[in-house]
């Protein structure tokens, strides 16, 4: 039985009740985990007063802001969390962005400023948020990362973030062989396409989603809770040998040739 009664999991990227990282703190709650929340921290507060209604249910301990452009920001939630719970357990990255105009047109047309801005936030975040985890997983651990086929092939109005994916899954792998040995495993989701805010900002979405109802060996898309369960599984003992992998859940669209 799936039981993480007793970890503490920090969990980013939730904007709101489409969001995958939202499926995935409801399995990790069910399960027992005890949860922190983070929220990207805007001038009005709207993000915050929207996640943190939206968590409520969830009763997590610790509520923070995070912009992983913020180095100062990283630091203090880190700190929090030594404070709070005194070790960490499982970390949820769930964090992407690309300028809307850098996910269509021609790819060679593409700013070096909003190539630099995509790698940034939503491949060395990740670098970023395991160096500050890694000294409170004294008792080993699991970081589990979201990802998508475009990092492994083209996929129309992907582009920059393509870039972006297929650089986090390289980073899965070097990390889970630095992390090894103090037994912190690291591994990604590839999810198929859900609708989420951010999955918005990519052009054809909705195609894209009807696409995989044809072709994938399930005739359907999946589900937040589907991505959720197999994010609390490898947050468990009982993926303890699996690390360093790019997990697809995806209906299978991912083994078609046509």
């Amino acid at each position: 039985m799936l039981d993480l009664t007793g970890k503490n999991a920090l969990v980013t990227g939730i904007a709101n009740n489409r969001s995958i990282a939202w499926g995935i703190a409801q399995q990790l709650h069910k399960a027992g985990a005890n949860l922190g929340v983070t929220f990207l921290p805007d001038d009005r507060g709207r993000y915050e007063a929207k996640v943190k209604e939206l968590v409520e249910p969830l009763h997590p301990s610790l509520f923070l802001p995070c912009d992983v452009q913020n180095q100062d920001q990283i630091k203090e939630i880190f700190a929090a969390l030594q404070q709070e719970w005194g070790r960490l357990d499982i970390l949820i990255h769930c964090l992407a962005f690309a300028n809307k105009e850098d996910l269509g047109g021609a790819f060679s047309q593409v700013s070096q400023e909003g190539f630099n801005l995509a790698l940034d936030v939503s491949a060395y975040s990740l670098v970023q948020l395991s160096a500050a985890a890694k000294p409170l997983m004294t008792e080993g651990g699991s970081i589990v990362t979201l990802s998508y086929l475009g990092g492994a092939r083209v996929i129309p109005n992907y582009n920059v973030m393509g870039v972006a994916k297929a650089a986090l899954e390289m980073n899965v792998r070097y990390l889970a062989a630095e992390l090894g040995p103090q037994n912190v495993r690291v591994n990604a989701i590839s999810a198929g396409p859900i609708r989420t805010l951010a999955s918005s900002a990519v052009g054809g979405i909705l195609d894209m989603i009807h696409h995989v109802e044809e072709i994938s060996p399930l005739k359907r898309t999946v589900t937040q809770t589907e991505v959720g369960n197999a994010a609390a599984f490898l947050s468990s003992d009982l993926a303890a040998g699996i690390t360093g992998q790019i997990l697809y859940v995806d209906s299978g669209y991912s083994i078609m040739g046509m």
